[in-house]
């Protein structure tokens, strides 16, 4: 096994060899390449025959350069790609509850993460209520150096990550989306963006389309549970959805109306070491995790014998 590291991000990886080692894995068995040339390095792995798989974990756009590349020598894909998370409050849900999960879904990693959720549609009998708890919550978050103690949000992982928050936010905002709280650059040196709540997001704004990346929470009303569906499905992602409701049967309905390979149902958190994790449509191919990710790791083989 080669493991190619984020450029951005790739002491993790390192780290975590040493564990591998005192677990008894063998010398050579996981092999860790960091580079900054991506590219170059990738390509030359995904043209060697003795490559069969490639797992990514990355954004939609580099899935499909590597999908590209790896049908040269038909590398059999296993990818995690893009999301842009819905997040459906029904008007029977459980409104604490709801915003304890959106914590949990929209500020983990600080919203860089492919399961982060993005859009919130609220119906709009508890619209305002949800908006106001929310604001109160996102707006108590300390920013600053992680190391420092009460420090909840730090800086996003590069230049270019804080700047297309920047982009996205103003664009919402120059449409006519209207800030809660946050939604203005940090005058503290780092790439820090405070945590932003954004509410009658019109639907040319670019975040309902695009991943946030970021500490933003864009919300939207909603009026029936077929436009929530609608609104939530409208999209090239297909990863993660999040639905809170105090009826189960109701829950569960919508659940498999969802166009999305995971559902959060009355919990901001899906991921799990035991359950498959993957998506639909531009968000992946095959799943990671459990039984079904190791098997995308292997292939049937068949023979037939005379004995």
């Amino acid at each position: 096994m080669v493991l190619k590291p984020a450029s951005d991000t790739p002491l993790t990886m390192l780290a975590l060899m040493p564990i591998m080692e005192e677990a008894g894995v063998p010398p050579g068995v996981i092999n860790v390449i960091p580079s900054r040339s991506s590219g170059a390095v990738v390509s030359a792995m995904l043209h060697d025959m003795r490559v069969r798989v490639v797992s990514f974990t990355g954004s939609t756009e580099v899935g499909r350069k590597l999908l590209r590349e790896a049908a040269d020598n038909i590398v059999k894909p296993a990818m995690e790609l893009g999301g842009n998370a819905p997040f459906i409050v029904c008007e029977d849900a459980d409104l604490d509850v709801a915003v304890e999960g959106a914590m949990i879904a929209k500020m983990r990693n600080m919203g860089e993460a492919c399961t982060a959720a993005n859009r919130f549609y609220v119906h709009e009998s508890v619209h305002d209520r949800f908006a106001e708890k929310l604001t109160e919550r996102m707006a108590a978050l300390q920013m600053g150096n992680g190391l420092d103690e009460g420090v909840v949000l730090g800086p996003l992982v590069n230049k270019e990550g804080r700047d297309k928050v920047i982009e996205l936010v103003d664009d919402a905002v120059s449409k006519g989306a209207k800030v809660l709280t946050g939604g203005r650059l940090s005058a503290e040196p780092g790439f820090f963006y405070p945590a932003t709540v954004l509410v009658d997001v019109p639907d040319a704004a670019k975040m309902l389309d695009e991943e946030i990346f970021g500490p933003v929470a864009a919300i939207q009303r909603f009026s029936s549970e077929d436009e929530a569906i609608r609104r939530a499905n409208d999209t090239e992602y297909g990863l993660v959805a999040y639905v809170f409701t105090r009826d189960l049967a109701r829950g569960l309905r919508m659940s498999e109306r969802l166009d999305f390979g995971m559902i959060g149902l009355n919990r901001g958190l899906v991921s799990d070491p035991a359950a498959a994790f993957g998506g639909m449509k531009q968000s992946g191919l095959g799943r990671e995790g459990a039984h079904e990710g190791l098997m995308e790791f292997l292939e049937n083989q068949y023979v037939s014998v005379v004995w």
